[in-house]
């Protein structure tokens, strides 16, 4: 059986990550690539020995031999270009976020359902071995009424303006960083459906003369987006949950880490913590709690990125539904534009259906 073939667009950053993915899949060829930057194109090509490289990632979404498209490019192009790739008949792998808001999410959804073709986010901390574990063990805790959960950094934001205004990314952590911590804790909850949100998004820290950031000097005065955003979610089943996402905060930070990110899980039987795997509960006979290690394979034997790679390609060539489908994705941006308005309003968001 001949091979699915691949075309990333967007080379240069997260696509080397994605790359090893491909090539370890047994049902996928890395054909093709496009990017903007002609010299990084070039480069590319001639490190991967790729040959069909497009500047236009248009012309590389028509072409006829691709099968998948990979779309490693900035946010604010991910729902055209996705758009356009199912239009033309290609199952698309999205990096994060699907989309840097919700409307345009739901037109993704929409062509997908017309097109009939596959269409997923790369949450690779789904895929890590820790995440599936705690996945597993949040069956039997008990149904989950609250969750908190965060990724701090100390002084560690993008110093691309890529990331930094926000006619190019959608917004600051909440869009960069927020969709990781916040993916992983409505699958652990079961995704439920959210309700409301309450929330503040501000800049405190990354436009004093004083700040800096351990990843390079960057425009404070062209940067337009917040450094600082938490949230309070209610969801339509009871549950709720408290979210923080920040690259710049007074913030102790775990030994040799750039960033804090944490989840617990609070249910009627235990709670659970992720990312260091314990389950807290309570032992009725001795009147005592108790806390501890839960038991299993923590190894990844393959990278996150690489092993999202590897299902989609077993989703596409077997015909199976996608794990992460964009449904959960405009939970996640639902939520985030949440944030945004209710910093805007200064009041509770009540969530569209």
């Amino acid at each position: 059986m001949s091979k699915l073939k691949v075309g990333i667009i967007g080379v240069g950053g997260i696509a080397k990550l994605h790359i090893p993915g491909w090539h370890m899949s047994e049902h996928t060829e890395l054909i093709a690539g496009s990017d903007i930057n002609k010299s990084i194109l070039e480069d590319w090509g001639n490190t991967n020995q790729i040959k069909k490289l497009y500047h236009d990632p248009l012309d590389m979404i028509n072409d006829p031999d691709i099968d998948i498209i990979d779309i490693c490019a900035p946010n604010n192009y991910h729902c055209d270009l996705a758009i356009k790739a199912m239009q033309a008949g290609k199952d698309v792998l999205c990096e994060k976020p699907l989309a840097p808001n919700a409307s345009q999410i739901k037109k993704m959804i929409e062509v997908r359902d017309q097109t009939k073709k596959k269409l997923m986010c790369a949450q690779h901390f789904r895929f890590r071995k820790d995440s599936q574990l705690i996945k597993e063990e949040s069956k039997l805790i008990g149904s989950i009424y609250h969750a908190r959960s965060w990724m701090l950094r100390r002084n560690y934001l993008p110093v691309s303006l890529g990331f930094l205004k926000k006619e190019n990314s959608g917004g600051g952590p909440c869009i960069d960083i927020g969709v990781h911590v916040l993916d992983l804790t409505l699958w652990f909850m079961n995704n439920p459906e959210p309700l409301s949100v309450t929330g503040v998004s501000k800049t405190e820290l990354a436009k004093q003369p004083t700040s800096f950031s351990y990843n390079g000097e960057y425009d404070k005065e062209a940067m337009n987006v917040e450094d600082f955003a938490a949230a309070f979610v209610r969801f339509k089943n009871g549950a709720t949950l408290m979210l923080e996402v920040s690259w710049m905060l007074h913030h102790k930070l775990p030994e040799d880490k750039l960033e804090d990110m944490q989840v617990w899980l609070y249910g009627r039987e235990a709670g659970l913590h992720w990312p260091n795997c314990e389950i807290i509960k309570n032992d009725i006979s001795s009147q005592t709690h108790i806390t501890k290690k839960i038991e299993g394979n923590l190894k990844d034997n393959i990278e996150a990125h690489a092993k999202e790679c590897i299902e989609f390609a077993d989703f596409v060539a077997n015909d199976k539904a996608v794990t992460i489908p964009a449904e959960h994705s405009l939970q996640v941006m639902k939520i985030l534009d949440g944030i945004y308005k209710s910093q805007e309003i200064g009041k509770e968001i009540i969530l569209d259906e």
